[in-house]
């Protein structure tokens, strides 16, 4: 069911170079999410942006919901300036979750490049109540912009070898898919579109299924509006809609 409420903020927290962790009180929302949706949140109000933004949810306590975001323009400088006597209107949850309880994988292998890491830390929890072994592989450019927080058996990668594997979140997990440690893996990603197809190909090279969390533009966050098509590689449809069969996608099924 989706909801629409205006929540109090309680923090912002800087996580990372120029990211942060906002938590807000919503106790509907938090009681129904599942790791992989996402809700769209309404920033400003009157003259400043209009369009609600779409952030996969990051973490649940209790009653409280986290997104975490990096600042890239007017609307997250509004929402790292938040404080407690601020409120947010939030709708959700949208989106489709990942499958973490599916009996076709034992071994869940997180991988995740950049901000990416957003749906991680619920999706680990979720997983570890399953009774499911997780393991992390997350990048990012540089370690200043590594959010590690939540997560299990973390291994990093940066682009520029500031710390841990120097080059690819994909290339650091082959290696250690290679080894043939983890029993029956399926992979939970979550990226930019090139990453999550270096993913999906990763995924197909060691025949292990895959699913993957799409980043894109969203506009409704519910379907009404057809601006988020994702191409499907078969059956009788074309195209899928990100916010509403997405956001996750099993990667065998879309083309990126």
């Amino acid at each position: 069911m989706m909801i629409q409420e205006l929540c109090p903020v309680r923090n912002v927290v800087q996580v990372a170079q120029g990211v942060f962790v906002l938590t807000c009180i919503s106790p509907r929302i938090a009681a129904s999410i599942l790791p992989g949706q996402f809700v769209n949140i309404r920033i400003g109000t009157g003259t400043e942006p209009l369009l609600r933004r779409p952030f996969s949810v990051y973490r649940t306590n209790g009653c409280d919901i986290e997104i975490v975001f990096q600042v890239v323009g007017q609307g997250t400088d509004m929402l790292r300036h938040l404080g407690e006597a601020d409120r947010v209107d939030v709708l959700g949850p949208l989106g489709t979750p990942y499958r973490y309880e599916s009996p076709d994988f034992e071994t869940a292998v997180l991988v995740a490049g950049g901000l990416g890491i957003a749906p991680l830390p619920i999706l680990t929890s979720f997983l570890k109540r399953a009774g499911k072994p997780v393991v992390s592989f997350i990048g990012a450019r540089e370690s200043a912009l590594l959010v590690d927080l939540h997560l299990e058996q973390v291994s990093v990668a940066t682009d520029d070898g500031t710390r841990g594997f120097h080059g690819t979140v994909v290339d650091l997990a082959r290696s250690h898919l290679r080894s043939g440690h983890f029993a029956h893996p399926k992979i939970f990603s979550c990226g930019p579109t090139r990453m999550l197809a270096s993913t999906a190909r990763l995924a197909k090279e060691f025949g292990i299924p895959c699913e993957v969390s799409l980043e894109g533009p969203m506009g409704c966050g519910f379907g009404i509006c057809q601006g988020c098509p994702v191409e499907l590689l078969a059956g009788e449809r074309k195209y899928a809609l990100m916010c509403k069969e997405g956001p996750v996608f099993d990667a065998s099924t879309i083309l990126m």
